[in-house]
């Protein structure tokens, strides 16, 4: 198990942007990370930086590896926003082959970069609605998981499907590489019940994202939202959840960034701690 953060939020915001990939000061935050104490960074590949991204040249990926083994840090995940930005699904065909073939070589750069798993975004411009979409996104991972295959990455999968629907879509795809990503803060902004969702598909449930949000609202700081972050963690411990915790957590005043996500990721490792769990830099 490992305590990690989503890539920028040890920084300021970049180029006015909530969350996205932190294209002058990426090379930072692997000191930054380290000095929070934290095992791993989530990666983020979008459509705002995507030309400035390590992971797209061979350089890049000899220099992330470089700062992540000089600094103690893991990047063992990816989270694929580019594709809220460009849909998978409710495209063209021509717009379907292009954003197919970039998913395609975005997991063939994960192997080459030793990251274990693509978080996969169906939310808002891309989430599911209705028969259809389901039936799109079914046949889409079907493929998607032959190329996994071969690249041996996990595909998560991160959506804002109920409880009996997601499990739904996850019955149609028994694949050791499909797994969920719970985002703890969306569910509870969606009013999502914790208990019932770990009983619909919580031994899919392959990394999860910590954040609080309040119900029909936005990201707030821990503990201040409608996310249940303590029951989730016991009724993960109940499963053996044995996957990673990412801080994608509401940022504090710019400049306080390194301070705020030590603060927070000692609150989830007690949080941790009382659920049952052990492992990471907890304490």
């Amino acid at each position: 198990m490992r305590l990690a953060v989503m890539q920028g939020r040890l920084l300021p915001p970049s180029n006015g942007y909530f969350q996205c990939f932190p294209r002058e000061r990426w090379r930072e935050e692997f000191a930054l990370a380290a000095e929070a104490s934290l095992d791993a960074i989530e990666w983020i590949y979008d459509t705002v930086s995507e030309s400035d991204n390590p992971i797209s040249t061979d350089s890049g990926l000899v220099e992330m590896k470089s700062l992540g083994e000089a600094n103690g840090i893991e990047v063992v995940s990816l989270c694929a926003d580019y594709f809220m930005e460009r849909p998978l699904i409710r495209c063209s065909d021509v717009d379907s082959t292009e954003r197919v073939d970039r998913l395609w070589w975005l997991l063939g750069r994960c192997k080459l970069a030793g990251i274990r798993r693509v978080v996969l975004p169906f939310v808002d411009n891309s989430k599911i609605e209705g028969h259809a979409d389901e039936a799109e996104v079914s046949e889409l991972l079907r493929r998607a998981l032959g190329r996994a295959e071969e690249v041996e990455v996990e595909l998560h999968l991160e959506t804002s499907l109920g409880p009996q629907q997601f499990s739904s879509l996850l019955a149609k795809l028994p694949h050791r590489l499909l797994k969920v990503n719970y985002d703890a803060g969306n569910s509870a902004s969606l009013g999502f019940d914790v208990e019932a969702e770990i009983a619909a598909y919580g031994g899919r449930i392959g990394s999860v994202h910590i954040k609080d949000r309040i119900r029909g609202g936005g990201t707030v700081p821990l503990g201040t939202g409608d996310a249940d972050i303590p029951r989730l963690l016991s009724l993960l411990s109940q499963t053996r959840y044995t996957g990673d915790f990412v801080l994608q957590i509401a940022r504090d005043e710019p400049g306080m960034e390194v301070a705020w996500i030590r603060q927070s990721r000692e609150s989830v490792s007690r949080q941790l701690q009382e659920a049952g769990f052990a492992g990471g830099k907890i304490g």
